[in-house]
């Protein structure tokens, strides 16, 4: 008899008659509420790691005077150091700024990720923004909700097929508790992570924020992430200055983008450890602070002094360029924490200076510089993660003030175009092109990324030398019954390929029987792959030249012929992969 001792939670609910829908969104509201006090937790930890480094929570454009010269430029250098030893040690995953590895996680694996990633995102996050690192609170949180939910997901034994949306709704928790903004915290789990707005999804993503939202309201009060201002509409001419500053945002947003990743790669490039690259950066950005402690951390109190109108027009410009190179090195050397704060701090900036040119050329005109930063907030936050639904209504949100939405909306979607147009992936998918996952792909796709040509293989294949006469060769095709033959030449490299088509117009010309040979009628153009490119590189190779089937050669010593892989081997390289996935979801 089959063993009944042990059922998943839901099938125990099951018994009691509780409703599946149910079921899913009482998991939803505890992480909610998990997601909520972890987002409290990690704002407490940030200013707990702020005060151990400065002895001061507040923001630095309040103290930074104050500070010893040297302090300024070690301290964020000791917090790298930390940062790299946590994260070498702890869980790699948390390295960068979270999102991308929870998208990763979503895509490949339905939202399954390592138990310990919370608390290691954290602890080095807040390290990394207590100690003066150029970055958001936002992607980390996303992450450490994200992580809750999936070990919620695990502990509960939820189907697999659920757990992807868990992740979305402690995603959208995180995002919601750190802005006070429940409807932006919801577009953002199903526009950026999980690209589902059906009813399924919806649902317990917009319970888990809404739950999240109070959970931080009760701790921090109803109010805003920032000081807004009020917006007033001037004039009708304003609706032809705010594309100006869409496609100006997108722009900056692509600039924004490039910088971060090249970064990256100057970093990788150091032969140093990777644990202290982040002390190095932190040391680099500890010289930019010491002149210009507007970038530190999280850059709230530079935001409002942009929203307020009171920094100079061109020093909001210099901010702009500064801000990228302090996200870039805090991140590309492998510091831990978010784009979010550093997008809308890089777009207020943008937007500010923006307005200040527009009142210079149009007097009367535009609204103050104050209006056009809050606009340029959501239009470079659009332009990097290109989801632009999200970009508007964070704003919105933020603002209360409806007024504001056919500007965002025009600049948002402009700002989105200029960097879709001009660079695949947004800030959060490159990281993964870059692994060689594509959301965009699908499940099945990327998995089959992660399996080599071979394992999949024919390792028999028929070999004839390059002097074989084309007697031998017919004789060869009607005994072997194949359709292809490998040539090789005298050192056993692969140096063509004959098929029976090749030598099907020879076979009346018996007088070429015994003067034709191998190397006459062999295909030389090859295409080839390796026993370690994955099977969806080969599928594609395939389909570019029209062929149903591919030699696999060794590079190591010439070419030499080790098997050859068949459009009927990828078929069975899917299949194995979907299987695999539903067993897996059972």
């Amino acid at each position: 008899m089959p063993d009944r001792s042990h059922h998943s939670l839901p099938q125990k609910l099951r018994r009691y008659r509780i409703d599946e829908r149910l079921y899913t969104l009482i998991i939803a509201a505890i992480i909610g509420l998990l997601s909520g006090y972890g987002a409290v937790l990690f704002r407490f930890v940030i200013k707990m790691a702020q005060y151990v480094f400065y002895r001061s929570t507040e923001d630095i454009l309040n103290f930074a005077h104050t500070l010893p010269p040297f302090a300024i430029v070690v301290i964020p250098a000791l917090g790298g150091l930390l940062v790299g030893l946590i994260v070498h040690f702890g869980a790699r995953e948390a390295k960068g700024h979270g999102v991308p590895e929870v998208m990763e996680a979503v895509a490949l694996r339905d939202g399954r990720m390592r138990k310990r990633v919370a608390g290691v995102k954290i602890l080095a996050s807040a390290i990394c923004i207590g100690s003066g690192g150029s970055v958001g609170r936002e992607g980390p949180i996303v992450q450490i909700g994200s992580s809750l939910a999936s070990t919620v997901s695990q502990v509960l034994d939820i189907a697999r097929v659920h757990q992807r949306t868990m992740v979305g709704c402690g995603a959208a928790a995180g995002i919601a508790a750190t802005f006070n903004a429940p409807i932006a915290g919801v577009l953002f789990a199903l526009e950026v992570l999980l690209g589902d707005f059906g009813l399924a999804s919806f649902s317990p993503v917009v319970l888990s924020s809404v739950t999240a939202t109070t959970i931080s309201r009760h701790y921090f009060g109803d109010f805003p992430a920032f000081i807004i201002p009020g917006y007033t509409l001037n004039s009708l001419w304003e609706f032809g200055i705010y594309p100006f500053l869409g496609v100006m945002a997108g722009l900056v947003a692509l600039l924004f983008i490039i910088t971060l990743y090249k970064a990256e790669d100057l970093f990788e490039l150091l032969p140093i450890p990777e644990w202290l690259k982040p002390a190095l950066g932190g040391l680099i950005l500890g010289l930019v602070l010491s002149k210009w402690p507007h970038v530190f951390g999280v850059g709230y109190g530079a935001i409002n002094k942009a929203l307020l109108n009171n920094l100079p027009g061109l020093f909001l410009c210099l901010l702009i360029f500064l801000k990228i190179a302090a996200t870039s090195i805090t991140l590309g050397s492998g510091g831990s924490g978010g784009i979010f704060a550093p997008s809308l701090f890089i777009g207020a900036m943008t937007g500010g200076f923006f307005g200040w040119i527009a009142n210079s050329l149009f007097p009367g005109i535009p609204a103050s510089p104050g209006a056009y930063a809050l606009v340029g907030m959501g239009a470079v936050v659009a332009g990097t993660t290109h989801a632009p639904i999200t970009a508007i209504l964070i704003i919105f949100e933020m603002s209360g003030n409806y007024k504001i939405i056919l500007p965002m909306m025009i600049t948002c979607i402009l700002s989105t175009i200029i960097t879709v147009s001009f660079k695949k992936g947004s800030i959060y998918t490159i990281k993964l092109l870059r692994r060689g996952v594509d959301i965009a792909g699908g499940m099945e796709q990327n998995i089959l990324r992660t399996l080599k040509v071979g394992q999949f293989m024919t390792r028999d294949v028929p070999v004839v030398g390059e002097s074989m006469k084309l007697i031998d060769l017919i004789n060869t095709f009607k005994r072997m019954d194949v359709s292809y033959l490998h040539v090789v030449d005298g050192n056993g490299d692969l140096s063509g390929i004959i098929s029976f088509r090749d030598v099907r117009p020879l076979l009346q010309e018996e007088a070429l029987h015994h003067l034709v040979v191998a190397r006459d009628v062999a295909t030389t153009d090859l295409v080839t792959v390796t026993p370690d490119e994955n099977i969806l590189t080969a599928f594609q190779m395939m389909s570019d030249s029209g062929i149903s089937q591919l030699p696999v050669v060794s590079e190591e010593n010439g070419k030499k012929l080790v098997g050859t892989l068949r459009d009927k081997d990828i078929m069975a390289a899917y299949d194995k992969a979907v299987i695999r996935h539903e067993i897996e979801g059972l």
